[in-house]
């Protein structure tokens, strides 16, 4: 649907630049007219005057972390917004550098207010090159934060070496393959390769290679790429991912997938949040094209061999 509003959801831990990038954002993309949402927790207070311009407007949900227990909130401020039709183009959700975004997302998908009149654009996370591996160490959330991102912000580059640069990046794609990385300093970035992307609505994945990448990840977050060359058999794949996220959603943070059912001319795209599943029919596979099922879980303790297992279990016989 054209008409709904797209949304972006900003997160980072505290310090990576999440605000600096926000600004550029508004001041450097006077095409589109935002309304910003920024959730303060232990965190100094924006200013509106700073962050927003006049065309602009800014939503301050204070005394709690967006992702818990303000998120009832956040519904009833979106839904505002969305009463205020016409007067803005894009949302921008600004989580606290605490908050994991992985609630946030799940509230585009249980809502049917939300589901209906908005898209996710993407979850976009800056991270802080000089200090990732103390954040990495010391804070699940800026874990978590990586793992959900459809794109990531590799903020300050310049403060620390090549050779280390290179080893961030190498962990970064570790923890979510997924996610391209795009390198900043000042958290300068060029717009056109951020915004308007589509690159979390499942709808809009337009083509997808048949190797992922693989990771060995980080605290019992792993990353796991399954492939199929066989058609499968659509009745056995729904009832394994239901039993699958059912029993084992909670550790498994991220799912997306493209599916080659048996007697379907149409690819099967697939995207998962913790318990939360969705799938559509995408375009027809291409005469020439090879056909395949591909599936990548990111998550905590799994076990590749018992998921290849289940995958394989929906061939068509």
């Amino acid at each position: 649907m054209t008409d709904r509003i797209p949304v972006m959801v900003l997160s980072g831990y505290l310090g990576a630049g999440k605000t600096t990038l926000l600004n550029r954002i508004l001041s450097g993309d006077r095409g589109r007219r935002y309304a910003v949402i920024v959730n303060e927790f232990g965190e100094l207070g924006i200013d509106g005057g700073l962050v927003v311009s006049a065309e602009d407007e800014l939503f301050e949900l204070s005394n709690g972390c967006v992702c818990c227990t303000v998120r009832g909130d956040l519904v009833r401020t979106v839904r505002e917004l969305l009463a205020k039709r016409g007067i803005f183009d894009c949302i921008v959700i600004e989580t606290t550098g605490v908050a994991s975004p992985g609630p946030v997302v799940q509230t585009f998908f249980i809502d049917q207010v939300l589901q209906a009149k908005t898209i996710l654009d993407s979850v976009t996370t800056v991270v802080d090159a000089r200090h990732i591996d103390l954040r990495l160490a010391d804070s699940p959330a800026a874990t978590e934060q990586i793992v959900f991102a459809d794109q990531i912000v590799l903020n300050k580059t310049e403060l620390v070496t090549g050779e280390k640069l290179q080893a961030i990046q190498a962990r970064l794609k570790q923890l979510n393959p997924l996610a391209p990385i795009h390198l900043a300093q000042r958290a300068d970035v060029d717009l056109d390769k951020l915004l308007g992307r589509r690159t979390f609505d499942f709808r809009h994945i337009q083509s997808a290679e048949p190797e992922f990448a693989e990771g060995h990840g980080h605290d019992c977050i792993t990353s796991v790429s399954l492939t199929s060359r066989r058609p499968l058999d659509a009745s056995r794949l729904t009832g394994w991912l239901n039993d699958l996220v059912a029993g084992n959603g909670r550790d498994i943070l991220r799912g997306k997938g493209i599916f080659d059912l048996r007697d379907e001319e149409r690819r099967l795209v697939f995207q998962s949040v913790h318990m939360l599943v969705e799938a559509d029919f995408q375009r027809r596979w291409r005469p020439q094209e090879p056909r395949y099922s591909k599936l990548v879980f990111i998550g905590r303790n799994l076990d590749k061999q018992a998921l290849q297992s289940g995958l394989a279990a929906c061939e068509s016989g």
